[in-house]
């Protein structure tokens, strides 16, 4: 007597992995996160186009719709190219000088003797506005192409400096006597145990630092260049074109928030991508 064995029914419901949780989980989180941070922009633009011509003239405070449009319009002159490849090509280059600058000092400071030279110009430097270095270079420079460099090393070379010494610092010590005991050389010892150790306190100053360098770049525009995002800022507010005026200022935060979150943080995210491993 023989017993049939019911097929297995393949019909029911399939069991989804921890995995595809995660996976589902984190679409979820992400898509939560972009709809508050959407949700954000559109209350404050809309309160913005509310509030002109009702509490305040439109001469005084136009709304995201005329703005918009005057973006277009400065867009079609080709005055928005020009003026950021001009402020970007600034910033690039004294941010490039402030980061050679800054970590020079900082590793020079971890002599007893050459910290104490260099301490309070390294606090003068950290606590001293922006503002204050974008007047001095103006009185001194003019608008010449030195002052808004000079004014960047200023303000954010000290920003770094401050990071690169506190990493040196913590340096792991054991871990390179270990390395020396076991013949390692200088380039590899650096390359996998002190680059890794330094990178967290230099991405963090570099994203301070650019911060302030884009703030002060704008200002010594101002104050006396002939070119840049500030002296189309000048300019507007000397004419009293207020749509302009703050188009400029709004293409300024847009492209601000781009090198911020996308630029320096997809960077961020690919140069640290060896924790994720270790971690896995």
């Amino acid at each position: 007597m023989t017993t049939a064995v019911a097929p297995v029914s393949t019909d029911g419901p399939r069991r989804v992995s921890e995995e595809e949780l995660a996976r589902r989980a984190r679409r979820r989180q992400r898509f939560k996160t972009w709809f508050w941070r959407l949700a954000g922009y559109a209350f404050f633009l809309g309160l913005w186009e509310f509030a002109s011509g009702r509490f305040m003239p439109e001469t005084l405070l136009p709304g995201p719709s005329a703005v918009f449009a005057t973006f277009g319009d400065l867009w079609a002159t080709g005055k928005v190219p020009d003026a950021f490849a001009t402020t970007l090509t600034r910033i690039a280059i004294g941010f490039a000088l402030a980061f050679v600058v800054g970590v020079l000092v900082g590793m020079l400071m971890q002599n007893r003797f050459l910290a104490g030279f260099f301490r309070d110009a390294v606090t003068i430097g950290v606590t001293t506005p922006g503002l204050i270095w974008a007047l001095i270079t103006a009185i001194i420079f003019g608008n010449r192409e030195a002052g808004p460099l000079i004014a960047i090393v200023l303000t954010t070379f000290a920003i770094i400096t401050v990071n690169v010494s506190e990493g040196i610092k913590t340096l792991p010590t054991d871990l390179i006597d270990m390395a020396r005991s076991f013949g390692v050389g200088v380039l590899k010892r650096n390359r996998h145990i002190v680059i890794p150790h330094l990178a967290p306190f230099v991405f963090t100053g570099v994203r301070f630092g650019f911060s302030m360098a884009w703030k002060v770049t704008v200002l010594t525009e101002v104050f006396s260049s002939s070119s840049g995002i500030g002296f189309e800022m000048r300019t507007a507010t000397q004419l009293f074109r207020l749509p302009e005026f703050l188009t400029w200022i709004l293409a300024f935060y847009v492209l601000a928030l781009f090198l911020e979150k996308v630029v320096l943080e997809v960077i961020e995210r690919r140069f640290f991508a060896w924790r994720k491993t270790i971690r896995s």
